[in-house]
């Protein structure tokens, strides 16, 4: 049965992959979303995507998964952002896994994702294929905490891929590098900063102490899922990692991440790809993505993060009122376009997938704007 699913998931990888080529001769075509820069694709398929990344300009962040049903709050305890729920008010990884019974997604809708990031003039996508909670919208074969194992049943990573590859969009895959709550040999808080774990009243019985512990079978673990989203989902515009805060807390053991290594091997199986970690750890990556407010100048692509909400990345339903307007987005992509970088602008789905209705009318309205202008 295994095996079965393995080959499965390879056949509809190379279906998604020639929707995502303009033809089926991968030699002398390109993806999809580097249309009108095939010249420059057939000398350096990297110098090519970095010259239509300077170009993009605008791009959908999506931050949806398991955190999207709690919409911020847990109990009376309100985190901010409402994407670390299971830090601030210390829930336990077996009674968050709980919330993956109440994962329908059943209005999570790719189609109509993909129409309004391109009726909002947006270039390329980028979903948190799996954020610190650890749970994956992919069909994972290194994990059963995944949207195929839920409620939904649906690998949304999948229907994404199928929609950007046929409208031309750039597809980057978010993924929590640094931090993950759930995986027993995961960075621990007893050898590493930047709230690696919670830090829980009493230990956990999943989770690997002292001896026990062995990062490398982390390290391998994450070289695994990204080898699978770069292997089953078709041409792929970029990785985006996350978790910077923890690498960057011991600089003498970051190298136990072996983070080049990662970044080696993403290029080495899709040479286009345009690797991030925030702001930077190592100083090798393709690009920047620092959040919401930039001071300063950048030797590589910049890319301006920030929310449709007024503060969260995930659904909150504190921040339900608020939500950017199309005047403050045209201001916000002026910002960025004076600093020559792009905005990487995050919508929160609700819990139920769909999309809250003042940010479709905010969007739409951009679109028009500046297709007018």
């Amino acid at each position: 049965m295994k095996n079965n699913k393995r080959i499965t998931r390879v056949l509809i990888g190379v279906c998604i992959f020639c929707l995502g080529l303009t033809g089926c001769n991968q030699s002398t075509n390109v993806p999809s979303y580097l249309k009108g820069y095939e010249d420059n694709y057939k000398e350096n398929p990297r110098t090519a995507a970095l010259k239509w990344f300077r170009e993009a300009e605008f791009g959908m962040f999506i931050h949806y998964g398991l955190f999207s049903l709690t919409e911020g709050y847990w109990g009376d305890i309100h985190s901010k952002p409402a994407e670390w729920v299971q830090l601030r008010a210390k829930i336990r990884p077996d009674e968050y896994a709980k919330l993956a019974d109440k994962f329908t997604a059943e209005n999570f809708d790719a189609d109509m994702i993909t129409d309004l990031a391109i009726n909002a003039g947006m270039k390329y996508i980028n979903i948190t294929t799996r954020h610190h909670d650890g749970f994956c919208l992919f069909d994972s074969e290194y994990t059963d905490f995944k949207s195929t194992n839920s409620a939904a049943k649906r690998d949304l990573v999948a229907e994404l891929a199928e929609q950007c590859h046929k409208k031309g969009l750039g597809l980057f895959f978010y993924y929590s590098h640094g931090r993950d709550w759930r995986h027993p040999h995961s960075p621990n808080r007893d050898q590493w900063g930047g709230n690696p774990k919670p830090d829980y009243d009493t230990p956990v019985e999943s989770y690997k102490y002292g001896e026990e512990h062995d990062l490398q079978l982390y390290v391998e673990f994450m070289k695994n899922q990204i080898t699978e989203l770069l292997t089953n989902y078709g041409p792929v515009a970029g990785i985006w990692l996350d978790g910077r805060a923890v690498p960057s807390s011991r600089p003498e053991k970051r190298h136990e991440l072996k983070i080049q290594e990662l970044y080696d091997h993403i290029h080495s199986l899709q040479p286009q790809v345009l690797v991030s970690y925030k702001q930077g750890v190592l100083g090798t990556e393709d690009f920047k993505a620092p959040e919401r407010h930039f001071t300063g100048k950048s030797d590589v692509p910049l890319e301006l993060c920030n929310t449709m909400q007024p503060y969260a990345w995930g659904y909150d339903r504190d921040n339900d009122i608020g939500h950017k307007t199309a005047d403050e987005v045209m201001e916000m992509l002026k910002e960025t376009k004076a600093k020559n970088a792009n905005l990487l602008f995050n919508i929160g789905p609700l819990p139920d997938g769909s999309v809250f209705p003042d940010d479709i009318t905010t969007l739409t309205e951009v679109g028009k704007r500046l297709k007018n202008n």
